[in-house]
């Protein structure tokens, strides 16, 4: 880890701890995620790194971006970061199964690894690990909670939230 600093920016789904690490992002974590790493480790408070990350994210959150161009930095096993980076394929206001996941990363008896990694994300919404559902279609586990997980999917598929 370099230089790390956080923020803390407003949105629909509560307050969103912003993380970076020697200007990139390395995480984005909701109030009460699951695995959200000890504050302590976020570094100090500083707004200034974090101008277009807020922006991308409130134009997310208005309807007007479909997805986020940012420098990453996450950290994980190679195998979370295949996941991550196949949930990064997922378009906008779709979703695959887990089992779909992990047949796309050449790994078709690993859905459950892939919802392990998954909840591992260090950077929820920008990397939509929101997108991933159970194999009926039914919403399964999120660290953000299954709550935030279905207002990021009507958001995404225009219906009221």
């Amino acid at each position: 880890m370099g230089d790390r600093v956080h923020t803390v920016v407003e949105s629909p789904v509560g307050p969103l701890t912003l993380v970076a690490d020697d200007g990139a992002l390395a995480g984005l974590y909701m109030v009460d995620q699951l695995y959200r790493p000890p504050q302590e480790s976020f570094g100090p408070r500083d707004d200034e790194p974090f101008t277009e990350p807020a922006r991308q994210l409130a134009d997310y959150f208005a309807g007007r971006r479909t997805a986020f161009d940012l420098p990453l930095r996450l950290s994980g096993t190679p195998f979370q970061r295949t996941v991550w980076t196949a949930l990064s394929e997922i378009p906008y206001g779709e979703t695959r199964t887990y089992g779909e996941l992990a047949e796309h990363i050449g790994r078709p008896t690993s859905a459950r690894a892939v919802g392990h990694a998954n909840g591992r994300n260090p950077v929820g919404i920008i990397v939509p690990c929101h997108r991933l559902v159970g194999s009926t279609g039914g919403l399964r586990g999120y660290g953000g909670g299954i709550e935030r997980k279905s207002l990021l999917l009507a958001l995404e598929r225009g219906l009221p939230w």
